[in-house]
């Protein structure tokens, strides 16, 4: 199919942009990124790509690890609408005023500061990333992902251009030298841990939770009978759920549900949870028999894409047992990866997790697949526009 010409393009940005700007329609922001990148590839030559894509973008991303180390964004945002001389800046930073401008015109030239009447001011953008879980974000990012995707070519020239299939023999090992698995590293490299954890909280930010577009009242509220027929009283088991955040957030959107909230984890991350009085917390390993029995939901996020289709299948039948059919409903808040028009959110993700963990984000296919092998089927996929994330809602076949 051929690409869209760049006046339809431009018709469909300025639909959009209406969108945005009159209603706040959602996933009309998304929209006018995706149709803003589908300009540049419309418009870009080859040199121009080569050049975007192996000078200005990595510099820039050099650039902005740097700026963590020397609280850039933070004297930016400090100095709010008044800005910064160079000399100003340098004395702030440490860095000798030509290296600083060179740096800061690259920042300029790529739209991420602004330069005016002899100042450097910071932008909204700037101003977000001086947070600390963005800080952490970044140096994540660059001093731990970057280097496994740097390494892909050679990695995969030399295994023969295959697949990883062992979390302690594929790329990330192969770009930091190690033979342990990801996590296991970051807990043996401080403070690549506190950074990961940063990172996981940041990634999602801004965007819409489950809750928020899978319809909670119309699927469990309704039809929730606690007693009858052996029912639990449990309203949503929230496994493998970390410490708790997501069941606060649900607690605080639906703070009229019934029933109970259940927090899963194993026991060393149970023992950190944050203590509320919005749900009961419990020790529960996913590899072993779901202890609460006939609950009306079972959430599951991001949990199924950390394993293969053979570990995932066990997680789901030892859930399976706890199911009661036609009331029963297991929610998977996953990413589904489109096979004809995938999102860089999307794909970034699969990319991620084929860089550190051998495994891979999975298409409708592969997910109704996966949950079938297990005796459940798919009652219907809730996505949201622009969100790489969804909600797989199954129940027993």
């Amino acid at each position: 199919m051929s690409s869209p010409s760049v006046s339809a393009l431009l018709e469909r940005i300025a639909a959009a942009g209406k969108a945005y700007e009159h209603s706040q329609e959602p996933g009309s922001r998304e929209d006018l990124i995706d149709l803003s990148q589908s300009l540049v590839a419309a418009l870009e030559i080859p040199s121009e790509f080569i050049q975007r894509s192996f000078w200005s973008e990595p510099a820039k991303s050099a650039h902005i690890r740097l700026a963590v180390d020397v609280n850039l964004f933070q004297h930016l945002r400090e100095a709010g609408a008044c800005g910064l001389t160079p000399e100003s800046l340098s004395h702030k930073t440490g860095l000798d005023v030509p290296l600083l401008q060179r740096i800061l015109r690259h920042l300029t030239a790529t739209k991420l500061v602004a330069f005016q009447d002899g100042k450097w001011r910071g932008t909204p953008l700037t101003d977000g990333l001086a947070e600390q879980r963005y800080q952490h974000s970044i140096a994540f990012c660059y001093d731990v992902a970057r280097p496994s995707f740097n390494g892909f070519p050679a990695y995969f020239r030399e295994t023969g251009y295959r697949q990883p299939t062992s979390l302690t023999d594929g790329p990330f090992q192969a770009a930091h030298g190690t033979d342990l698995p990801f996590f296991d590293w970051l807990v043996a490299t401080p403070p690549h841990l506190s950074h990961f954890d940063s990172f996981m909280s940041a990634y999602r930010a801004g965007k819409p939770d489950w809750w928020d577009f899978y319809p909670v009242a119309e699927q469990l509220v309704a039809g929730f009978e606690p007693g009858k027929d052996g029912n639990s009283d449990a309203f949503l088991v929230d496994v493998g759920g970390g410490r708790g955040h997501d069941l606060v957030q649900f607690a605080r959107v639906h703070g009229c549900h019934p029933g109970r909230l259940v927090l899963q984890d194993r026991e060393p991350v149970i023992a950190t949870a944050e203590k509320s009085s919005r749900f009961e917390a419990q020790a529960h390993d996913f590899f072993t028999p779901q202890p609460v029995r006939f609950a009306r939901a079972y959430a599951l996020h991001s949990i199924l894409h950390d394993w293969g289709d053979a570990e995932g299948v066990k997680i789901l039948e030892n859930l399976r047992p706890a199911l009661k059919k036609g009331y029963s409903r297991v929610l998977f808040n996953e990413i589904v990866l489109s096979e004809e028009n995938p999102t860089p959110a999307a794909t970034s993700m699969d990319m991620m997790m084929l860089a550190h963990f051998a495994v891979k984000e999975r298409t409708e296919r592969e997910w109704r697949a996966i949950i079938e092998s297990a005796g459940l089927r798919v009652v219907k996929i809730y996505s949201y526009p622009g969100v790489a994330e969804s909600v797989i809602e199954a129940e027993l076949a």
